[in-house]
């Protein structure tokens, strides 16, 4: 059984409700209807109900069983006025402009939802960046107790893989945080190890990624990271995390064997922290395109309720994936 398989199966022993507001994007219907014949979990679509149906005819897909709201039918709608308004009115926000907002802007309809516990979470960025996405989550659901920074994280599987765990992986900080200063980048490996045991259930193994091992080369990039790895180790002293480490060096029980000897994490790393959101970004895609790994996210880790991107460029079976880790994500919260 596939990683995504097993998450699908917990997912289903308890089932949750996810908001998926992109009801125009053709992948999100037909993501829904799987979602539905799976039984992964229940599924609120927001917009027009005529238009989502229609939708659904001209993809010939069944969405039977998922609940839509239309905001400007919503019986509701006065009560996540109110809500959105409180929440906001110290930064100016009025009830004529909350009422505004959620009658036209479907994320933060979908957000105000998972605020007011109607739903547990919500999954989108199919056709929005990812700014789109976490800003209204930031500020209405804001950051999780005792979480210093929100940060993304992809979950990738890489078929016939020998390293990490079977081909499973944690890369952070992959969508989201575009220079980390050395305490951040503590921060991002410790909640990326949070994730991984939640999500993957194996033990993290926190590989501090750079071009440098241990010295090899000396640059202020590599600076950050050793400092990254110092802090770490004071602030986190649980985590099984060694750094600055090459990416072969990380994952190739050989090379570090000669590059690290005597590291608990080089050549077993499970989880890589890299060093900025370039790094970041062009590595899972290489992974994902190159390696037909499957890749999940950017999930977003630190927010108070579940809330995930998506690639824009994710296929309808993405989506699926990443409703799924998104409702053991509310299942734990």
């Amino acid at each position: 059984m596939s990683y995504i398989d097993v998450i699908k199966e917990k997912a289903k022993s308890d089932r949750r409700t996810i908001v998926l507001p992109e009801t125009t994007d053709k992948r999100t219907l037909i993501a829904a209807s799987h979602i539905i014949a799976e039984g992964i979990a229940d599924i609120i679509m927001i917009g027009n109900r005529e238009k989502i149906m229609d939708g659904a005819t001209w993809l010939e897909i069944e969405l039977d069983g998922v609940k839509i709201i239309d905001p400007l039918n919503c019986d509701k709608l006065d009560a996540y006025v109110e809500l959105l308004y409180q929440t906001r009115k110290a930064k100016g926000m009025t009830p004529e402009k909350a009422r505004e907002i959620l009658l036209h802007d479907f994320l933060t309809f979908g957000v105000i939802m998972v605020k007011a516990n109607d739903a547990d979470g919500m999954v989108a960025g199919a056709c929005h960046a990812t700014a789109d996405t976490l800003r209204p989550a930031l500020q209405i659901l804001k950051t999780a107790p005792g979480v210093k920074l929100v940060s993304g994280f992809f979950l990738m599987c890489v078929p016939d893989c020998e390293f990490g765990d079977n081909g499973t992986f944690l890369f952070a900080d992959c969508g989201l945080n575009q220079n980390p200063t050395a305490e951040e980048l503590a921060a991002i490996a410790d909640s990326s190890a949070k994730s991984f045991k939640s999500l993957v259930g194996s033990k993290p193994i926190i590989a501090m990624l750079s071009h440098s091992t241990k010295g090899s080369a000396h640059h202020e990039m590599v600076d950050k990271v050793v400092e990254a790895t110092r802090i770490a180790h004071e602030q986190y002293p649980g985590l099984t995390l060694d750094g600055e480490l090459q990416l072969d060096a990380a994952l190739v029980p050989s090379v570090a064997k000669s590059k690290s000897p005597g590291s608990d994490v080089a050549g077993k790393a499970n989880v890589l922290i890299f060093p900025n959101l370039d790094a970041g970004n062009i590595g899972y895609k290489l992974v994902q395109r190159l390696g037909r790994a499957e890749a999940y996210g950017p999930m977003l880790q630190g927010i108070a309720k579940p809330v995930n991107d998506l690639s824009r460029g994710c296929s309808w079976q993405d989506i699926v994936g990443v409703v799924a880790l998104t409702a053991v994500q509310a299942q734990l919260s």
